[in-house]
């Protein structure tokens, strides 16, 4: 199957199955100082909460998927520190799961 027009003009729906792998594409480059900033940003609103949420409860159950997923971008030792601190507030303001 080429990628020219048919007879009418009609480029094809798809590209050829066995044809030329399409390019993958650019892989972006993680900064672990941007995800530690977020991650000390979302710490920085659970310790001003005075009691229960400072999100939405959806928002609450993504970040519990999401904040730990993130730690894994940053070295050991501070992926270990955040998450703990994640957890103890989420202890202290009765929201651990």
């Amino acid at each position: 199957m080429s990628d020219l027009p048919d007879l009418f003009g009609h480029a094809p729906p798809q590209g050829d199955l066995f044809g030329a792998a399409a390019p993958s594409p650019a892989r972006r480059e993680v900064d672990p100082l941007k995800i530690k900033l977020w991650m000390e940003s979302m710490l920085a609103d659970l310790r001003g909460a005075k009691q229960g949420s400072p999100w939405p409860q959806e928002t609450l159950k993504l970040n519990r998927v999401i904040f730990p997923q993130m730690a894994n971008w940053l070295p050991e030792h501070e992926r270990d520190q955040l998450c703990f601190a994640f957890e103890t507030e989420l202890k202290r303001l009765d929201l651990a799961a």
